[in-house]
């Protein structure tokens, strides 16, 4: 395996984060937690506990499963959780490493795109709860990262689609544009998923998300609450759709929604606006999801939990790089998302 990363998080712990290569020997002896669509790569490794998959999986069952499970197998204060699957596994592995006796060791497999690039670094960890996305959760890094991209290989269409609209997110966020450049001049090879092209386009998009979350580790700052740009919007829709959108895919339909507010405001550029929404148009994020029902869409907003002061409050872009947060009113919304 290669060490490509050492990333200092809350409380100073650092993550290391490696790629492996191959097949041969990249999951550490410990507790795997898994769900039946990843056990196919864990390569004849027994799972201590198999999850059913999908979001409507990550709640308070699930991870009394893991917890109850530890702990019959005797499971110490020291023993290691590996969190190996999608974003809903290794939320809920790195939830329950977190509270077991007040916290165990953590490692994160990641085994799709949306995992490898958005939900392995910064510490995160959580379940859904009252119908609203990670409202209960802790902040507590996995000592390591293992990225296997070949993984890839075998994800359906959407699922890998819904991994690039938060690479595409980082494209707009990064302080230069080497990302942008990027998936604008290897469009065909990202869809294809070319080994090396895949891999090198998952180290320039943790590149991103590590500059904002070494800053604010525990969001305290302001600073990585820019990693929510469409969010906020993508948020509501997935809990409006009852989840019937993948996250990527909102969270690609919530940054145009965010782009075109912030060009109604006169805050985000014409230029980064045509630009923004060419790539989300080249990668095939054009989806228009009608909202009939708009109450019941901003009811959705208002369980968000990234509210300060009762109020909340939405990433928009100044620039390539440049996010700033925004108050916007039911106008401005609606406005954004009906794309009228």
């Amino acid at each position: 395996m290669e060490k490509i990363f050492s990333v200092t998080l809350a409380g100073g712990k650092k993550t290391d984060v490696f790629f492996a290569s191959s097949r041969d020997s990249f999951i550490d002896d410990g507790f795997i937690v898994t769900d039946s669509n990843a056990m196919q790569h864990l390569g004849g490794r027994r799972p201590d506990v198999v999850l059913p998959p999908g979001e409507n999986e990550k709640n308070w069952s699930s991870v009394d499963t893991i917890l109850s499970s530890a702990l019959s197998a005797g499971l110490a204060r020291d023993s290691l959780f590996i969190g190996f699957g999608g974003g809903v596994i290794l939320d809920m592995t790195g939830f329950a490493a977190s509270v077991y006796m007040r916290g165990a060791r953590l490692s994160l497999i990641p085994t799709t795109l949306l995992s490898m690039v958005d939900a392995t670094l910064g510490g995160k960890t959580g379940i859904d709860y009252c119908g609203g996305k990670n409202l209960v959760g802790t902040f507590f890094p996995a000592e390591s990262v293992i990225i296997a991209p070949w993984t890839l290989k075998t994800l359906s269409g959407k699922e890998y689609r819904s991994g690039l609209g938060e690479v595409l997110k980082h494209a707009v966020l990064s302080s230069d544009e080497r990302l942008f450049h990027f998936l604008e001049e290897n469009r065909d090879a990202v869809i294809a998923r070319d080994d090396d092209i895949i891999t090198e386009m998952i180290k320039l998009s943790l590149e991103v998300k590590i500059s904002y979350i070494e800053r604010d580790p525990e969001e305290k700052k302001g600073i990585r609450s820019a990693l929510n740009l469409g969010h906020t919007f993508s948020h509501a829709l997935e809990s409006y759709m009852d989840y019937g959108v993948s996250h990527g895919e909102g969270v690609a339909w919530g940054m145009e929604a965010a782009i075109r507010a912030g060009v109604a405001l006169g805050i985000t550029p014409d230029d980064l606006a045509k630009r923004t929404l060419s790539l989300l148009s080249m990668y095939g994020y054009d989806e228009d999801y009608a909202i009939d029902d708009f109450d019941a869409y901003f009811s959705a907003i208002g369980k968000d939990k990234k509210k300060s002061n009762g109020t909340v409050k939405f990433i928009l872009m100044e620039g390539q790089g440049r996010p700033v947060l925004r108050e916007l009113s039911g106008k401005d919304v609606m406005h954004a998302i009906s794309k009228s």
